[in-house]
């Protein structure tokens, strides 16, 4: 007779799936030069088209959407539906030229700081007023 090892929490696992948040591991770093933010999402399984990022201002949000009902399965560990992560970044950055690559499972955006608002002094006009004098 062969034994086999089974984990006694496992019958108990869906009852806590609730507990368990549905997300994704995320690094964000500050490029060398200091001239963008870089955030790596990792999310292995994921098809490009299956994945949204938008950005206004300092935040930037990331959506992933996996729906694959169709296969019958023995067993599910990963989460089958939308995970989403809002991200408020230290300063406002440029949308416009905000870039991402998707290799190896890892997303990768690069996120231009905006250039440092200058202070500028305003001039005061002084008007003359008609008939003083």
């Amino acid at each position: 007779m062969k034994l086999m090892w089974r984990d006694p929490f496992e019958a108990m696992m869906p009852r806590f799936e609730f507990l368990t948040p549905h997300t994704y591991w995320v690094d964000m770093y500050e490029s060398e030069d200091k001239l963008y933010y870089v955030i790596e999402a990792t999310l292995p399984g994921f098809k490009p088209e299956e994945l949204h990022i938008t950005a206004h201002g300092d935040t930037l949000t990331i959506s992933a959407v996996k729906n694959d009902d169709e296969k019958h399965y023995v067993r599910r560990e990963r989460y089958p539906g939308e995970m989403t992560r809002t991200f408020t970044l230290p300063t406002v950055v440029d949308v416009e030229k905000i870039e991402a690559v998707f290799e190896y499972g890892v997303l990768k955006i690069s996120i231009p700081k905006v250039e440092e608002v200058k202070q500028k002094e305003i001039p005061i006009k002084v008007k003359e007023l008609a008939g003083v004098g």
